[in-house]
């Protein structure tokens, strides 16, 4: 004898239809700013150090680079103290591979929200990058005592650092759009994906030069967006010629990429729920 459940099915969805995600997203806009102060809190809760691991991180990094690579290998660096071409390879680089990170994991992190009351689900990956900024602009702080220690200064190249800090964000948020509904289904993507960064550290010149790599790798590599980016920021701060070529098929590539994330996205974002219920 089969009974029927009475349990009623209440499905939780937004009121504005998904043509008009741009003004859902406006709408909820103080609930990012939220999930952006609750990430950087619950990061750094009870820890001894707390923010400070924002600096260290890339600051140990640099000076384990700085030993083995700038001293024993003595591999060139631009003319660039190395100290400061392995940090600001370094600062490029954990602005990305955190955010990304953080992003992919931010869905599966927040089951109980999800499941209790509708919000737009971009706001949870979204919030994980945003509060990355926060570390990164710590970390900036140590590379610009840094370049006075080395007594580099800067000049007007540094106006194109923020755009450059929105194309990193931008293409962190659009791989981990990605990646955030996938590991809720496929958890192999949390044990992965730290394996795969950092295989994909060792082929972005994060600690060499470009310039080392032979002409018929040197155009490979320009297809890897954060060896541009790296690329970018050195410029930036050093006072060097930019590839702007590059740098315009970097930013279109890294908005197109994050247009398809988008999309995919919210055609993955209503089996999160499903998948955290019992």
């Amino acid at each position: 004898m089969q009974v029927e459940s009475t349990s009623p099915l209440i499905t939780i969805e937004s009121e504005i239809p998904p043509a008009f995600a741009l003004g859902e997203l406006w709408s909820h806009r103080e609930l990012l700013w939220f999930l952006v102060w609750r990430d950087i809190k619950v990061r750094y809760k009870q820890t001894f150090v707390g923010i400070g691991w924002a600096v260290l991180q890339p600051l140990l990094a640099m000076l384990v680079l700085s030993v083995v690579f700038g001293n024993a290998a003595r591999l060139p660096s631009e003319g660039i103290p190395y100290p400061l071409f392995a940090y600001t390879g370094l600062l490029a680089w954990t602005c990305f591979a955190n955010a990304l990170f953080s992003s992919s994991n931010s869905i599966a992190g927040n089951g109980p929200l999800i499941t209790k009351i509708y919000f737009p689900r971009l706001l949870v990956p979204m919030g994980a990058v945003v509060a990355r900024l926060v570390d990164f602009a710590i970390a900036f702080l140590l590379l610009v005592a840094l370049m006075m220690f080395y007594g580099t200064r800067l000049t007007a190249s540094l106006l194109v650092l923020p755009l450059l800090v929105v194309i990193t964000m931008i293409f962190s948020l659009a791989c981990g759009l990605l990646l955030s509904a996938l590991n809720v289904k496929y958890r192999d993507v949390n044990v992965a994906l730290p394996h795969v960064l950092q295989f994909v550290m060792f082929a972005t010149p994060v600690f060499y030069s470009s310039t080392m790599l032979p002409g018929r790798l040197r155009w490979i590599a320009r297809l890897n967006p954060m060896a541009v980016i790296i690329d970018g920021y050195r410029a930036s701060l050093f006072g060097r010629a930019f590839d702007w070529t590059a740098l315009a098929c970097c930013a279109a590539i890294a908005v197109l990429l994050l247009i398809g994330s988008v999309a995919a996205f919210r055609r993955m974002e209503w089996l999160c729920a499903d998948l955290f219920l019992p």
